[in-house]
């Protein structure tokens, strides 16, 4: 599937919601729960995925290069992935300190 940012995706299985932060020019494999992640006016799951990883809401989640940027919007089960790499929570920057 080829991302651009600002795109609204849905899981397949979960009720997880995301929107693209930063996407590759090339075509993404990105997975929620080992399912395609749908486009966000495609029909909502029926069967929903018991167990994995929760996605937190608010949270921003990064592949390994940094290509790839997205933000939750609504959590569910499931973990996100880009094929089999797994996209990890971006952490904040620190701060510098003022002594």
């Amino acid at each position: 599937m080829r991302l651009r940012p600002g795109s609204r995706l849905r899981a397949a299985a979960s009720t997880a919601e995301i929107i693209v932060v930063r996407a590759p020019d090339d075509e993404v494999d990105l997975r929620c729960g080992g399912a395609p992640m749908l486009d966000h006016d495609e029909p909502a799951p029926t069967a929903i995925a018991e167990g994995g990883d929760d996605l937190l809401i608010g949270k921003r989640y990064s592949d390994a290069s940094g290509s790839l940027e997205v933000l939750v919007t609504k959590g569910g089960r499931g973990a996100l992935t880009v094929g089999d790499e797994p996209l990890a929570i971006k952490a904040a920057k620190a701060l510098p300190s003022s002594d």
